[in-house]
């Protein structure tokens, strides 16, 4: 959270965040984001299209350092998927955007396959 405060930087009330928070360690704000992958695995079935999506936001922060919308991550993790898994994200992108009704029928059987392949490659990521 502090990250996004910095990052937008633009205040409500008070001073800008940026007068009153150091920025976060890269390897605090990596640690937060992979605390958060057992939770979202646990709800992959039930919150389908929040979860795709923050599998690419948490995979996006982790290599970029940045936090992204949803929208922004799915659109830079595509082109790094393989073919087989840029369906699903696809899908929750469409969904999230209203340009496609909420549906997983079809690709229940990929979801947890594209879930594995997203966090090797957050694992990889938060190794380096």
């Amino acid at each position: 959270m502090i990250t996004i405060a910095l990052d937008a930087d633009v205040p409500l009330v008070g001073p800008p965040a940026s007068q009153v928070f150091d920025p976060v360690p890269h390897v605090d704000f990596v640690q937060a984001l992979l605390a958060e992958l057992p939770g979202l695995l646990a709800t992959l079935d039930s919150d389908t299209r929040n979860v795709v999506l923050t599998l690419a936001r948490v995979w996006n922060g982790v290599v970029t350092g940045g936090v992204e919308s949803k929208a922004a991550a799915a659109d830079w993790a595509l082109p790094r998927l393989t073919v087989g898994h840029r369906q699903v994200l696809e899908r929750a992108r469409d969904i999230y955007l209203g340009a496609e009704e909420e549906h997983w029928e079809d690709l229940r059987g990929r979801l947890q396959p594209f879930a594995q392949a997203v966090i090797a490659q957050v694992g990889m990521a938060s190794d380096r």
